[in-house]
């Protein structure tokens, strides 16, 4: 009950922030109608002619991103057609990831008091809230992922049906694929359990016997749209970026990892001097600034090897943001770390439900910190950048 009270309230707070607004980056409607209308893959009878990341190819354009949240807003498209509001759809999803991320909470055996503190922190602490109120095709899919992710995790801390497991995983993967990396953890907690250590190969033939669907279906859509297994999508973008991009080569390269780090850790918030005296820079703003309290994942001990591959999954879901060219672009904080948000949520959680102390004490400051941060960064956004979408 306190989970679906949460959602709502998580879903609610979205929906006040977007104030109504429809996002002109809509590519998952436009996907979703081509879907439905026309029955191709291919946006072509609805492209609207202006740059929202839909890529030429071979006479086609194609939404790039993962395609997941163009079946989620099928509905919304047959009752509105092309005016359905897709930014609707980023808020419901919000709720979702909320009421998910104190469900497991719960289930990893936060007190109700602490996980208030952790929820809100991680609807207004980080960037789900500020991706969530605009809804573009960009932020609804770090939004879906972020979602479907908490809920894998949320079955994995309590019955562990391998194939619920995998079908939410499959879901989150099909919002952002990037979250491919944490296969071999996924696959690991199904067979060796969670929060409890339990063997039980069924459960990972269940996940498996789920998953290896998807992949079918993925392989073939990237076969039908680009004529190879993989996705392709990202590099043929990166030939194509006019800004950022390289008619040749590969959008991922060590060469990256260095000014990825930088706008992770480093990058603060231009200072004014006058109002409203601080303003997020165009292309982000570090962790340190916005979501501080992150840093209370590294305080989590026990289980040590639950701690041990969350971590791990955090790394290896971190790997491509790392490596990519594009830091994520116009944003408020880093969007990117989204991806591997959920785990740390989890370890957040692992290490407040031991007792921190006087740490505590700190990490709640760093807490109302980082909620300040991502409902100034929202306002900042709705009032100076986007104030009228």
């Amino acid at each position: 009950m306190n989970a679906l009270l949460a959602g709502l309230l998580g879903a609610i707070v979205a929906l006040l922030f977007a104030h109504g607004r429809t996002t002109p980056y809509d590519n998952y409607v436009l996907l979703a109608y081509s879907l439905l209308h026309a029955h191709t893959i291919w946006i072509d009878p609805v492209w609207p002619d202006r740059s929202i990341d839909a890529i030429l190819f071979e006479g086609h354009r194609y939404v790039v991103n993962d395609p997941v949240p163009a079946l989620l807003v099928l509905p919304l498209v047959v009752i509105s057609g092309l005016a359905a509001n897709q930014t609707l759809l980023a808020c419901l999803l919000c709720g979702v990831a909320t009421g998910a991320a104190w469900a497991l909470l719960e289930r990893i055996g936060v007190t109700d008091r602490t996980t208030i503190w952790l929820v809100v922190f991680f609807l207004a602490g980080t960037d789900l809230l500020w991706c969530s109120m605009l809804g573009d095709v960009w932020f609804i899919a770090q939004t879906s992922a972020v979602a479907f992710m908490l809920l894998a995790l949320c079955e994995l801390a309590g019955k562990r049906r391998g194939w619920l497991v995998a079908l939410w995983f499959a879901l989150a993967l099909g919002s952002r694929f990037t979250l491919v990396m944490a296969l071999p953890v996924m696959l690991w907690w199904a067979y060796d359990g969670f929060l409890v250590r339990a063997r039980d190969p069924r459960r990972v033939l269940a996940f498996a016997a789920t998953l290896i669907p998807f992949f079918v279906v993925w392989v073939a859509y990237n076969e039908a749209r680009w004529h190879v297994p993989w996705d392709a999508g990202h590099t043929i973008f990166y030939h194509q970026d006019p800004y950022m991009g390289s008619p040749d080569g590969s959008p991922f390269g060590l060469e990256n990892v260095l000014g990825e780090l930088y706008s992770l850790f480093v990058v603060p918030p231009q200072r004014l001097h006058a109002f409203p005296y601080l303003r997020p820079l165009d292309f982000g703003t570090a962790l340190w600034f916005t979501s501080p309290a992150l840093v209370l994942a590294f305080f989590a001990r026990r289980p040590v090897r639950l701690v041990l591959s969350l971590w791990l999954a955090v790394a290896l879901v971190a790997g491509p943001t790392l490596l990519y060219y594009a830091n994520g672009g116009s944003q408020f904080g880093m969007r990117h770390a989204l991806d591997f948000a959920p785990f740390l949520l989890a370890l957040m959680g692992l290490a407040v439900r031991e007792g921190l102390g006087a740490i505590w004490i700190a990490g709640r400051a760093l807490i109302a910190w980082s909620v300040a941060a991502g409902v100034w960064g929202c306002w900042y956004w709705n009032t100076f950048v986007r104030p009228g979408t």
